[in-house]
């Protein structure tokens, strides 16, 4: 038979049953746009979340730290140490001191992040309003969204105030015991940026702002390496020297993995749909079955072999998954584009911030159309064999 003829042949229910196979392709469509809708739905989420605290610099940089017993300090000889180690490209230390922040006639309690701007970079931090500092001694400064609810402004009006501190820095007095130092300083500095933030009241400094108080103890210091494969060699002669060190992609993969589990579920709900209609496609290749059988029984009688009456029903099977599977695709987008509209109409109505929810790599979509393909295929397998087997003579007296 050729295959101009078993397309046409194959292709001939789609217009003479034409509900019952629109609704056949229309069940495989659903069941794969569930598929799509809340795995997509879980590959968004993904990316929103790390989006958030992650940059491309930060996934190569490990934070180091003194830990909590006092013993070892990372101080400038510290950093200069770890700055001159092989594949170390970039080294951004913080300190951080308590504080007391003014903004207009209010006054508050907090903490100073005295920081490089490389800091934010390596961080992963990006501010919510507003920008980062330009430079390390401009007088310049970030607050966190819990510090502009401290003084009774919104984000996005705190960018252009000036805050005035006060900071309170640890001595050792001549006696050996630790004392506390009250400093005022004399500057201000102007809010430019508004981090993300409403559990810790802080505000971030230039580091090169408060050089006079000759401060030789960082708590955390960025470090940046070279390539991902340096990253635990690296890791490993820093802990060697005392310190402690975490890096942010050890977060990340954890999130991964656990955002993994969180597609495997959503795809298994999904599945559900798309076994019932696949039960459904069965269920019509079967009546086909028994619809055509005289067909079947006068073909065979003029030539037709064993593997063309098969490959009639493999290809009928298969076209309908095809189908199936590209209008779960449009099905998918559709109910993600429409699920994304209303869910950030809502967030813009209680102040929140537009975000993309849905997120479709290319070779899912591929997958889940192929993997449509496949199962319209299955589900003619077995009455294809049926067909085949069938005996010209019972078939031509079939009633």
């Amino acid at each position: 038979m050729l295959l101009s003829d078993l397309v046409s042949l194959s292709t001939r229910m789609f217009k003479t049953r034409k509900m019952r196979t629109f609704l056949t392709i229309l069940g495989v469509g659903v069941g794969i746009g569930t598929v799509l809708f809340l795995v997509s739905l879980g590959y968004g989420l993904q990316n929103v979340v790390l989006s958030k605290i992650t940059t491309a610099d930060s996934l190569l940089s490990l934070d180091v730290s003194p830990g909590d017993t006092g013993i070892i300090n990372l101080d400038q000889k510290s950093v200069e140490e770890i700055r001159n180690t092989p594949n170390v490209l970039e080294v951004s230390p913080m300190t951080n001191v308590s504080a007391q922040m003014s903004i207009d006639q209010l006054t508050g309690d907090g903490l100073i992040y005295a920081v490089e701007p490389s800091f934010f970079r390596l961080g992963g931090i990006i501010p919510d309003k507003g920008s980062i500092f330009r430079t390390g001694d401009s007088h310049e400064a970030l607050i966190s969204t819990a510090a502009a609810k401290l003084f009774n402004v919104s984000p996005a009006d705190a960018i252009g105030k000036e805050i005035s501190m006060t900071l309170f820095l640890p001595k050792i007095n001549a006696e050996g015991f630790e004392e506390t130092e009250t400093v005022k300083r004399p500057e201000t500095y102007k809010i430019v940026g508004v981090v993300e933030d409403e559990n810790t009241s802080y505000a971030f400094i230039p580091l090169g702002t408060i050089n006079d108080l000759n401060i030789n103890s960082f708590t955390q210091v960025k470090v940046k390496v070279a390539a991902n494969e340096y990253m635990e060699v690296i890791r490993n002669q820093i802990i060697e020297r005392g310190f402690l060190v975490s890096a942010l992609s050890d977060t990340i993969d954890q999130a991964n993995k656990i955002f993994r589990i969180v597609q495997i579920v959503l795809a298994l709900f999904g599945l559900v749909a798309l076994i019932v209609s696949a039960i459904g496609m069965f269920n019509t290749m079967t009546i086909a079955l028994l619809e055509r059988i005289n067909e079947i029984g006068i073909m065979r009688s003029i030539g037709a072999s064993v593997g063309d009456i098969m490959k009639l029903f493999l290809l009928e099977s298969f076209l309908m998954g095809l189908l199936g599977g590209l209008g779960g695709v449009a099905i998918g987008y559709l109910a993600g584009e429409l699920a994304n509209f209303g869910i950030n109409l809502l967030a813009k109505n209680f102040g929140g911030q537009a975000l993309s929810l849905f997120y479709r790599p290319t070779w899912f979509v591929a997958l889940i159309i192929i993997f449509s393909s496949l199962i319209g295929f299955l589900t003619g397998v077995y009455p294809a064999r049926k067909a085949a087997k069938l005996n010209p003579l019972d078939a031509l007296r079939y009633k």
